[in-house]
């Protein structure tokens, strides 16, 4: 049995969630998100949380089970919560700022890198080196983080570049001297 799998989903305050054959929807304060899940696993539930169990014992479906349990997971805490990465820049030159919602970066290219956020992410610039992506989908906003990083990642040898915040970024020597 997955041990994920089988700890119950806790439904907080003010989040509704909707379950329709294997499409569930869950509402909170700060949005809606809805997602289809796979057929070989059940989901009912039961007062104030969501109980996921197998419909089979398939080697599908126990692979499966965990996973559907933290998606649901995921909704609940992104609609009631919502998600957020921090990345910092870091560069002599290189800068952030955003010009209506879109994020535009000098990052040493002969041309600014332009970012359009996705449906329901929105980034914030703070000192012209920290953006934060926020929404409520956690994937969504992991894959933008990672796109935004993607656009200049840290280099080894002077560290110049795009990080998570905190990231540690290891260190190469450079050349030696005679």
């Amino acid at each position: 049995m997955s041990r994920i799998g089988k700890q119950p989903v806790p439904v907080p305050q003010g989040v509704t969630v909707t379950i329709e054959g294997q499409q569930v929807t869950v509402k909170g304060s700060k949005g809606q998100l809805s997602r289809e899940l796979p057929s070989e696993i059940a989901f009912v539930q039961e007062g104030e949380e969501i109980v996921v169990t197998r419909r089979n014992e398939s080697r599908n479906a126990k692979q499966r089970h965990g996973l559907v349990r933290t998606l649901i997971s995921n909704m609940v805490e992104g609609v009631s919560k919502g998600y957020e990465k921090k990345l910092e820049i870091q560069g002599v030159g290189y800068r952030a700022s955003l010009q209506g919602q879109k994020l535009v970066m000098a990052l040493g290219y002969s041309h600014p890198v332009e970012f359009e956020p996705p449906p329901g992410i929105q980034f914030a610039v703070e000192k012209n080196t920290s953006v934060t992506v926020t929404g409520i989908d956690k994937e969504i906003v992991g894959n933008t983080a990672a796109r935004v990083r993607a656009a200049r990642p840290p280099e080894p040898y002077k560290g110049k570049g795009v990080r998570y915040l905190g990231e540690q970024v290891r260190r190469k020597a450079g050349k030696a001297g005679k």
